[in-house]
Order: structure tokens, then sequence, then C-alpha cells
């Protein structure tokens, strides 16, 4: 190969590989939320489905996550400040007695869900936690934050499902 053409490749692999990508999207981006019904941590039967009615945030989360405990205090905020928005937490590969530690420690207002085959994050297409997905009022998925949310971020994608924080 010339020295002249291998410098180019050369060049352009690097600023693709330096360059920040947007982050991973979600092929439910534009679809209805998948629906599911599964048991609260208190033991109640708590529905999600994509017929609408009031914007959701869906967060995906497990005790012994770092991002997730860094996290919870600004979706607690979310929750006990943004009435017109529904926070719905699932529990993802976690023990019922230390995810519920976690809600106590963090003082949760919103309920969380167990999710005991991770059929729920499967159906999501989650790879870790955290990640958050931003459903609009239609039922319909506008965004997934994959890793911790910070507030700049929650304030972007609680935008796109019509919420203001």
């Amino acid at each position: 190969m010339p020295p002249l053409l291998a410098a180019a490749v050369v060049a352009a692999l690097a600023t693709a590989l330096l360059r920040p990508s947007p982050g991973p999207g979600s092929p439910l981006i534009g679809k209805p939320v998948p629906a599911f019904t599964l048991l609260t941590l208190s033991g109640r039967s708590l529905s999600v489905s994509g017929q609408g009615g009031r914007p959701v945030v869906i967060n995906f989360w497990a005790s012994w996550c770092i991002p997730c405990r860094e996290e919870a205090p600004l979706l607690r905020e979310l929750a006990q400040k943004t009435r017109n928005v529904r926070v719905v937490g699932v529990v993802f590969q976690d023990q019922v007695g230390t995810a519920r530690a976690f809600e106590q420690e963090f003082a949760i207002p919103y309920a969380s869900v167990l999710d005991p085959q991770s059929q729920t994050a499967i159906n999501f297409g989650v790879a870790g936690v955290p990640e958050t997905f931003f459903v609009d009022a239609q039922g319909v998925v506008q965004a997934k934050q994959s890793g911790q949310l910070s507030r700049d971020s929650l304030r972007a994608n609680v935008r796109k499902i019509g919420v203001s924080f």
C-alpha cells in the first residue's frame, strides 16, 4: 500500500474512533412501549401498556449498581415534583430484600416491579443498568438513556415526552 494511502486510511480510522458516539439508540424509539404486568416490591400488580394515558419514565435499576444509586435521588425528585408523569422502576437481576432496602434508603416514592426472569428487560433490549425509557402520553417510546442520568439528560429526555422538570 502506498504511504500516502496508508496515512489516509490511518487518519480516517483515527477520526472515526475518536469522534464521540451519539450514544446507543433503541429499536423501540417511535414504537409502542412493550406492555408488561409485574408485581411491585410491596406485592401489588402494576401494568404498563402502549395504550397511553400519561407520560411514563421506566427506569431499570439494581441495588448493586453504583450509577443507579447515584441517579436515584434525581428520579425521586422527578417523581415528587412532576405530577404529570408516572415513574416506574424495574428491578434488574437483584434480590427482593436488597431491592426493598434500596427503596427505603433512597425514599423512593414510586413503585418498582420485580422482573424475575428478566423477560421485561429482554423485551426492552436492556443490556445493563441503569437504562431509562421515556414514553409519551400516547404510549410511544420517545427516548432511551443508557447509563446514569444527569439532571441535564433527564430534563432533555422528559421534554421529549411533554414533561417539564
